[in-house]
């Protein structure tokens, strides 16, 4: 399987945001991969009123990244907010392309670090896998990496990749915690990781807002040894590459830490 990990900066206007899904889908499948994924609140980013600009799974903006989707003949993840009652949005990942329609509305919502994500948003509550290429491929969303029982609730559901798109918040440490995080849940569920953040806005050439996780860069496709297989920098970027599933097998035979558990 051959993905695409698409590192932008997203702004507040999800119409601009969906051209730039619609210019990095056709590298990617002029590049060969079977799948794209784009940051969390790839169709605006944090900081934004998200309640006003919320829309169903089959508005205007879920509509339009379906259209780019089936046009590039790939499969495109791209974060987004639907609208969840009383003022609240629901954090999702749209997933659609050929033979793929889900959507993943994000468990761990990021209440840490000064930022209160519940008061905006509504948590989902469903673990979320799809298939991509004959690749069993679980959904998670930037905070869920710290919570390890549901990357292993990928593999128990058959999964040997995660997607993890994600709005990392910069600040002291952050950079070695999203390395560390991202590589610790490979291991831990001997599975292969796809970590797709939001390009650091200075690298982007915008002001860093304050108070707001607005994405720190370091894309990364981590194997399922912890290893780190290709990586991205703070700049945009498109990071091209293949995932061979029949590693985790492999690593899973020498390493049989599902198999072992005993909570």
């Amino acid at each position: 399987m051959r993905i695409a990990l698409s590192q932008i900066t997203t702004g507040p206007d999800p119409v601009h945001n969906l051209a730039a899904v619609r210019e990095q889908a056709r590298r990617a499948a002029d590049s060969g991969a079977d799948a794209v994924v784009f940051p969390e609140a790839t169709m605006a980013c944090f900081g934004t009123p998200l309640a006003p600009l919320a829309e169903p799974l089959d508005g205007p903006w879920a509509t339009g990244v379906r259209r780019i989707a089936q046009d590039a003949g790939l499969v495109v993840v791209a974060g987004m907010f639907t609208p969840a009652g009383e003022g609240k949005v629901t954090n999702t990942l749209l997933a659609t392309g050929p033979g793929v329609e889900a959507s993943y509305d994000k468990i761990h919502l990021y209440d840490a670090f000064g930022f209160t994500e519940s008061a905006t948003v509504a948590a989902g509550s469903e673990v979320v896998t799809i298939e991509v290429a004959g690749v069993r491929t679980g959904l998670a969303t930037c905070y869920d990496v710290r919570f390890p029982e549901l990357f292993r609730a990928h593999a128990d559901a058959g999964a040997v990749l995660t997607l993890l798109p994600a709005s990392w918040g910069d600040g002291p440490g952050k950079r070695d915690q999203w390395e560390l995080l991202i590589r610790a849940r490979a291991l831990d569920a001997t599975l292969w990781v796809a970590a797709v953040d939001q390009a650091d806005p200075v690298a982007s050439g915008r002001p860093a807002p304050p108070k707001t996780p607005a994405g720190i860069g370091h894309s990364a496709l981590v194997g399922p040894d912890g290893t780190v297989r290709a990586r991205l920098e703070a700049a945009p970027g498109l990071l091209i590459a293949d995932v061979d599933a029949a590693e985790v097998a492999s690593v899973r035979a020498s390493v049989p830490v599902l198999a072992n558990r005993r909570l």
